[in-house]
């Protein structure tokens, strides 16, 4: 049988109950011993002033002197006595021989409590238990000429304060078990809501859940944020904080603070579900999913998930400049054969001479262009990438222009960079050029050279030019596919990378320069 454990809703459910049951009955207990002791306060108040005020009536003196005092005493003690809520009065001699009493039969007989002190002329009180029971008493000496002529003792019963506190006590209890109604009440929501919270799992599972949590967020590997619906970091692992080139933990700061691009704290925010979105920060390719988080009806924020696209968007685009570059030498090797049965059958047919013009004039246009790049740039990726891109353009049918000021010798800037600023530039050019050949031949114009102490690279073309401002936006293409946009957003990345700018102009076609100094690497 499974082991039923207590809930962390129900231990703090009967911890609560407790608490307020114990809260509740110390309060009412002080409140009764405060009520008691208030109540024998005001009876030894209330026999003091009724013994006092028999004490000095004339009609104690005037009857103490009469042969038979009892017989005007009583009549004025019960009528005293009746006129005010003391259970006894009775007056008696400085020996303690009763004059009067509430029982007529113990007249005459001596009273039952203290008189030494009363008999020296010294007000006394006391509880005593005489021939009512225990009561609080008052005994005050009654003077005559300076002498103690008599004695009057004066008392209400504690079982009448017992009464007179039991009902004044009444509404402290009603008081008390409504407002242990009340917090149980209470006690009994909180802890269903916290029930519902917590799933019904005990301290030492939500410990246990907690450790899982706090492992799983280290052992995983990629970059885990939790927003919450303010807009908050709620959490941001280790990969997280690696990812978006963040110091210390950003937990209780808002997105917007944390310096990423507009579009990416935007998809922090979202409370939408979005999958493999592509973004770029200044130094990395990122992938990034996100789902809303709901408890109930009511939504708690957004998980966001980030993985590292850098490397692969960046083998991604060399994969695509040799695969440009393999099928451009597949149609150069094409055209080289028809080109090598045209010269063989110009010797066929006995016309040796146009043979060895026809083919001289094609291996000096290639070898000249050949000439010129491997002459004018030294760096053998970049070479590469500009041949390539020339065939890809004669492929194309567009003509494809190395300015003679072109001359890049020792390069600071890494070759991968090289080709993902210049091949997006030249792949971006062709497609402009050709896609405006109706209204213009198709031509792109690279240049490449040090300026000031720099590196300048310029591709211009002759497309319809370019007038978004938002151009190196991720996501911003003139071609209709989708799955465009993220080239001219990974040059802006690179070039920044360096500490470089970018600048776009028309002169009959777009015109992008990028410049990079040397001096900072990144």
């Amino acid at each position: 049988m499974k082991n039923r454990r207590w809930s962390l809703a129900r231990q703090l459910l009967l911890l609560q109950v407790a608490m307020l049951v114990v809260l509740v009955g110390v309060g009412t207990g002080l409140a009764y011993l405060d009520a008691s002791h208030a109540a024998d306060d005001r009876a030894t108040e209330e026999v003091l002033a009724v013994a006092g005020t028999i004490a000095d009536a004339p009609t104690v003196r005037s009857a103490l002197s009469t042969s038979d005092p009892s017989a005007e005493l009583q009549p004025f003690a019960e009528d005293v006595r009746g006129d005010t809520r003391v259970d006894f009065i009775t007056i008696m001699t400085p020996d303690g021989i009763r004059y009067t009493h509430p029982n007529p039969e113990l007249i005459g007989r001596r009273y039952l409590g203290t008189i030494e002190e009363p008999r020296q002329g010294r007000t006394y009180t006391e509880t005593y238990t005489g021939t009512l029971g225990p009561s609080i008493r008052a005994v005050v000496p009654v003077f005559d000429g300076g002498h103690v002529v008599a004695l009057v003792a004066v008392g209400i019963t504690v079982q009448a304060i017992s009464a007179e506190l039991t009902e004044r006590l009444v509404p402290v209890f009603i008081a008390a078990v409504a407002v242990l109604a009340v917090g149980i009440t209470g006690s009994v929501l909180i802890s269903r809501r916290l029930d519902k919270q917590t799933r019904g799992l005990a301290p030492a599972e939500l410990g246990s859940v907690f450790a899982y949590y706090e492992a799983t967020l280290r052992a995983v590997r990629e970059g885990l944020v939790l927003v919450d619906d303010d807009g908050r970091i709620a959490l941001c692992n280790k990969g997280a904080r690696d990812l978006l080139g963040l110091e210390g933990d950003p937990a209780g700061r808002a997105v917007d603070d944390l310096g990423l691009p507009d579009t990416l704290a935007e998809s922090f925010r979202t409370k939408e579900i979005r999958t493999d979105e592509i973004h770029l920060t200044d130094s990395r390719v990122l992938v990034v999913n996100t789902a809303p988080v709901h408890s109930g009806q009511r939504a708690q924020g957004t998980v966001v998930t980030l993985r590292d696209h850098t490397d692969l968007q960046q083998l991604t685009g060399e994969l695509d400049t040799v695969r440009g570059l393999a099928e451009s030498l597949r149609s150069q090797a094409h055209e080289a054969a028809n080109r090598l049965h045209t010269v063989v059958s110009l010797v066929e047919i006995g016309k040796p001479e146009e043979a060895v013009e026809f083919a001289t004039a094609e291996l000096e246009i290639a070898q000249r262009l050949t000439d010129h790049v491997v002459g004018a740039v030294s760096e053998p990726v970049l070479s590469a990438l500009l041949l390539g891109k020339a065939a890809e353009a004669s492929e194309r049918g567009a003509e494809f222009v190395l300015t003679a000021d072109t001359a890049l010798d020792e390069l600071d800037i890494a070759p991968r960079d090289l080709v993902t600023i210049l091949g997006n530039l030249i792949d971006n050019a062709l497609d402009a050029a050709i896609g405006n050949a109706a209204h213009a031949r198709p031509k792109v114009t690279v240049t490449a050279r040090e300026e000031d102490g720099g590196l300048l690279l310029r591709v211009a073309d002759s497309g319809p030019g370019v007038r978004d401002s938002e151009v190196f936006r991720r996501g911003w293409s003139t071609k209709p596919q989708d799955g465009h946009g993220l080239g001219l957003a990974l040059v802006d990345q690179a070039v920044r990378r360096y500490h470089g700018t970018i600048e776009v102009a028309n002169d009959g076609g777009a015109v992008f320069t990028v410049r990079l100094p040397r001096e900072e690497k990144p």
